[in-house]
């Protein structure tokens, strides 16, 4: 294996302008992203350009054919806490050497994807434009990573998720053609699928599988109101008969291409908003509250529980600056309004804050930026204060992103403190209240071998919960390797086999990002869990030059 793998790096020196190195440390560095698995990947690659990406894929792709499969893992920072950035072979990076703007209009933005979110966020804002989908791991986490989970946060139960903003992709697929992908006319289609290459055989065989179980696709549309596993079936094609194959390729994790250049819609940036603070010691009024707030079209409506704030009291008390830190509540909700008429977002808050206080007595209002920024903190400062926290227990992302109907989320909340009192676990709490999505991460030990049996009898009876309420196992950070696990049990094994038909298409010879996503067992999963937590690539990387 070893002489094989000099002989692959020597081809891809040869053929590419990449960095390459195999050295123990970029290895072990590239082996862990933000979940609990490891895997050490033989290969890191840094294209420095497309054609790059081209010539490895092309390589690859005839190595596979002759017997030798080498897995190719597309990666950006690896804010990833479903395991999708990991890879036993090549793991090409892109942060380093491909994360340059490549355009910018009126409405539109064309980035490389290992551009970091913040970085363009930045840019955009000083234009008076920006992307609302944005995650909570925004100042880590790249725009390729972004498209290649389906990401999304806070803005989004306003604006939507990634796939939502996105216009155009430029992919390379498995046998190393690129095409662009956005949504064409029904005219436009028609002539692709008269293409008599990869390409045109790809929107051929796509259409008619969406077409020939057409009816057993739509009963399976998740009921949700944002959903990030499998391959998305459901906004390919267009009632008026336009078709999208980029709705496909998003969310994918990196299992059907490689893409090379995202081309984003943007919105007016707008930054004065109006800020609603509430406090619940009943979470079942805070569902009918959330309920009713919701046809005001929020563009927030955010909550950290008690667990949360009872960790952030013994671990860092001055975040919950002007909360009464001996009498917690057992909710906090965080509800804004963006609308850019000031008269219209003023009406809509103050109907929202006449809705609160039939359910609770402390509510703030905001309207100043300095002061919406500190109330925000309790919630975007929780995972951070949760993430680094020293102990040897941490809180680990293992059923940290399930969704369910609004309607449900009362039950939902309930359900989860009683599974964890039953588990004697202690568990830390936040999420997006308005769609139904929490992240939930309980504390564990990696290296103690109770805890580390725990977890998958916990995720186990998690997961079934979050199906029976008819909730989706991922809204935002998709399924990876600990949510493939559960993939079949959620969508069915008829839709699963068309997830099966469509990485079969896409990548017959299996070796765009396998293991992830599809064909995930548990027993692979425990093989590949680490004996410690930490997320100690979001503070640094390795640079992109080595000694081979």
């Amino acid at each position: 294996m070893l002489v094989y793998m000099k002989s692959l790096v020597r081809e891809l020196l040869h053929l590419t302008s990449a960095n390459i190195t195999t050295s123990e440390k970029a290895r072990q560095f590239f082996s862990t992203d933000g979940s609990i698995f490891q895997v050490t990947p033989q290969v890191i690659m840094y294209p420095h350009n497309e054609n790059d990406v081209i010539h490895t894929v092309k390589y690859l792709s005839w190595q596979a054919q002759e017997g030798n499969k080498i897995a190719l893992t597309a990666r950006g920072k690896g804010t990833d806490q479903s395991g999708g950035a990991l890879g036993d072979g090549v793991v090409m990076v892109f942060p380093a050497t491909m994360k340059s703007l490549k355009d910018l209009t009126k409405t539109t933005v064309t980035v490389e994807p290992g551009m970091i979110y913040s970085h363009l966020q930045g840019i955009l804002q000083s234009h008076w434009r920006y992307l609302p989908p944005y995650p909570a791991s925004i100042d880590f986490c790249t725009l390729g990573g972004a498209v290649a989970n389906n990401a999304a946060g806070e803005l989004t139960l306003k604006y939507g998720a990634t796939r939502n903003w996105v216009k155009s992709l430029r992919v390379v697929l498995s046998n190393g053609d690129v095409i662009v992908t956005g949504r064409l006319t029904k005219k436009e289609f028609k002539r692709k699928k008269a293409q008599v290459d990869f390409e045109g055989h790809l929107y051929r065989e796509l259409d008619k599988l969406l077409t020939d179980n057409k009816e057993l696709i739509q009963k399976a549309k998740p009921t949700v109101s944002k959903n990030s596993t499998g391959y998305d079936l459901w906004d390919i094609k267009g009632k008026d008969g336009s078709f999208d194959l980029s709705q496909l390729i998003i969310g994918s994790q990196g299992t059907l291409g490689v893409v090379t250049e995202i081309t984003f819609y943007t919105a007016e940036y707008n930054p004065q908003k109006t800020l609603l603070v509430a406090h619940f010691d009943d979470t079942a009024k805070a569902e009918e509250a959330v309920k009713r707030i919701l046809p005001l079209a929020p563009c927030a409506a955010e909550m950290v529980d008690y667990h949360t704030l009872d960790f952030m009291r013994e671990h860092k008390p001055e975040m919950l600056k002007g909360i009464n830190i001996n009498d917690l509540p057992k909710l906090i909700l965080l509800i804004e309004f963006d609308n850019h008429k000031v008269a219209e977002r003023k009406k809509k808050a103050k109907k929202a804050f006449k809705i609160l206080n039939e359910y609770t007595k402390i509510v703030k209002f905001s309207e100043k930026l300095e002061e919406q920024t500190e109330l925000w903190r309790i919630r975007r400062g929780a995972a951070a204060v949760i993430w680094t926290h020293t102990g040897a227990k941490k809180a680990l992302p293992i059923i940290e992103d399930g969704i369910v109907p609004i309607e449900n989320f009362s039950k939902y909340l309930q359900s989860v403190y009683k599974l964890f009192k039953k588990y004697n676990v202690k568990i830390a709490t936040w999420g997006h209240a308005g769609n139904g999505n929490l992240h939930i991460q309980p504390f564990f030990d990696l290296s103690n071998m109770r805890d580390r049996a725990k977890i998958f009898e916990l995720t186990d009876e998690y997961y079934r919960l979050v199906i029976k309420l008819n909730g989706s196992t991922s809204a935002e950070h998709n399924d990876g390797i600990m949510r493939g696990v559960y993939l079949k049990d959620m969508v069915g094994t008829k839709i699963y086999g068309l997830f099966e038909d469509i990485k079969n298409l896409f990548d017959p010879l299996n070796f765009l990002n396998p293991g992830v996503k599809l064909h995930v067992s548990k027993e692979d999963a425990m093989v590949k869990m680490r004996k410690e937590y930490s997320i100690k690539q979001l503070y640094e990387h390795l640079p992109s030059t080595y000694n081979h």
